[in-house]
């Protein structure tokens, strides 16, 4: 991919970090911010979110190069970045957003194929979904889990581009966001920023691990 084309993409990541933190807004009520976990704006600085959002577009850019599917995975990404700020504001993953993410990618990673005449693809796409749901349903029905039903329907959500992208990056994205949630949660707690009951968000987690796994692989 070239620099110009680079550029370009980083322009429109620039652009959907500026439009992210007002919808993300008329998604986060106070009324839906458990107790747990303190009311707080997530990032107050103006220009963290176009920086955030130009960043996750040039790496998949970079990591996606050619593939037809580059225009989901950034729709994908661009509603993942809602998502994140929404869960890090008041705990939840509204499923209006969820459901658009999933759309997109099904609709999207459908197309991809069919253009392209890579019905296998889909095919590892859709089998991804099912095995990050399926592990993450397994995950939220043990015993003491904090795993929510909206991580589940997001998990599932997110292996359909990692499915597109692979074994491996399946297998990266799931691992990638627990070891990156776990080693959070243990540095807030060794600062003593949380107690051990305290809510955390694992959204967030969830969509940096899955976009480290496309890169990474």
């Amino acid at each position: 991919m070239s620099a110009a084309e680079l550029v370009s993409i980083a322009l429109l990541g620039a652009l959907v970090g500026l439009v992210v933190p007002p919808v993300s807004r008329r998604f986060t009520t106070e009324d839906a911010r458990p107790r747990a976990f303190p009311a707080r704006q997530p990032f107050r600085r103006p220009w963290v979110d176009p920086v955030a959002a130009a960043s996750v577009f040039v790496g998949l850019a970079v990591a996606v190069g050619g593939d037809p599917a580059l225009p989901v995975f950034l729709a994908v990404a661009a509603v993942g970045l809602v998502l994140a700020r929404v869960d890090l504001a008041c705990l939840r993953l509204p499923d209006p957003l969820v459901l658009v993410a999933g759309m997109l990618a099904l609709g999207g990673l459908t197309a991809a194929a069919l253009l392209c005449g890579t019905p296998g693809r889909l095919l590892g796409a859709l089998g991804g979904a099912a095995v990050a749901g399926g592990a993450h349903v397994l995950l939220a029905l043990l015993p003491g889990s904090r795993l929510g039903f909206g991580d589940v329907k997001l998990a599932a959500v997110i292996g359909l581009p990692l499915g597109w992208s692979g074994r491996d990056a399946l297998l990266a994205g799931l691992l990638l966001p627990h070891l990156l949630h776990g080693g959070l949660v243990l540095g807030l707690l060794a600062a003593r920023k949380v107690h051990r009951n305290t809510l955390l968000p694992l959204g967030p987690a969830l969509l940096a691990g899955a976009w480290l796994a496309v890169l990474l692989t």
